[in-house]
């Protein structure tokens, strides 16, 4: 085991060995059945991670980086891919092209809680080959909890970009080897979200600020949403009432859509978040609105 800036860096054997007797029976996912994505299984899912050509409406300045050139080079770092998902193309000439995400994480890179809240760090990597976006890493955890993706977005944790053109193998490298070193920064943020009781009025409060970043503004003033219920824990875990419990809380209703809302007599459930750039800008603005909580 080693140990950097507050982030406690085990092997994932060493941490499977500290944690064998923890029993499956808690909504945890067992990690010793979690295994990365294959190239086949990425093809069948999201088939513009490999795409070989750019959109044809490309600048003759472009160059082409295929995203399967990225995951080959982050596997080389000990990162694997574990998700990955793409845009509905509503064109025929932007499928294959279209926005995609890529979700890496590192089995020897965890964070362990205080509070034996543990969370694997995660880099989101989007990109498109239709000359509209560079290649951006977001900063992510993986809740063991809950089994939930968060997504994080401080000044000091910002959205990592790199062009297509210049792409290097070393660049890749040193701007990884950046994230990796800002996550005692991630540990720091959670440590005092966990300090900080909120009390019914404050969860409330941000309960209602939150719906801001799902729903527009009309939505939110035209919706009747029962804010005890979004604040209401759904495991023991997260009954503890201090910002990093609220927020997870609130996090998990509003993207996994386990939540109704008025809408005059009718109460409707709400969906869950599918598109990961929604999935992706709600997680962004929750993390910043709780980081308020805590100034």
């Amino acid at each position: 085991m080693a140990t950097a800036g507050g982030v406690r860096i085990f092997t994932v054997f060493e941490w499977f060995e500290r944690n064998k007797n923890i029993k499956n029976n808690k909504g945890m996912i067992d990690l010793t059945k979690t295994e990365f994505m294959t190239k086949g299984e990425m093809q069948e899912a999201a088939p513009a991670v490999f795409t070989m050509t750019p959109s044809s409406e490309v600048s003759k300045h472009y160059t082409h980086i295929p995203t399967s050139k990225v995951i080959d080079d982050m596997e080389l770092l000990g990162w694997g891919v574990c998700d990955v998902k793409e845009v509905k193309a509503r064109k025929a000439k932007t499928r294959g092209v279209q926005k995609h995400m890529v979700v890496f994480r590192n089995p020897e890179v965890v964070i362990e809680g205080k509070d034996g809240d543990t969370v694997f760090p995660q880099i989101l990597l989007t990109n498109s080959h239709d000359g509209k976006n560079a290649f951006t890493f977001v900063a992510g955890l993986f809740r063991m909890i809950c089994e939930n993706g968060l997504v994080i977005s401080t000044e000091k944790f910002e959205d990592v970009k790199m062009r297509h053109m210049g792409y290097t193998f070393e660049d890749l490298q040193v701007k990884i080897k950046d994230m990796v070193a800002r996550l005692p920064l991630t540990v720091e943020s959670m440590n005092k979200m966990k300090e900080i009781e909120m009390g019914e009025e404050a969860a409330l409060e941000f309960a209602q600020k939150a719906l801001a970043t799902r729903f527009n503004e009309k939505q939110v003033k035209r919706y009747n949403v029962d804010l005890k219920e979004l604040i209401k824990p759904t495991r023991m875990e997260d009954a503890g009432g201090n910002v990093w419990s609220v927020f997870n809380v609130v996090q998990e209703k509003l993207i996994h859509g386990d939540f109704e809302y008025g809408v005059g007599k009718k109460i409707r459930k709400a969906r869950q978040v599918k598109n990961f750039s929604q999935d992706q800008k709600i997680n962004k603005e929750l993390f910043s609105l709780a980081l308020e909580y805590v100034k």
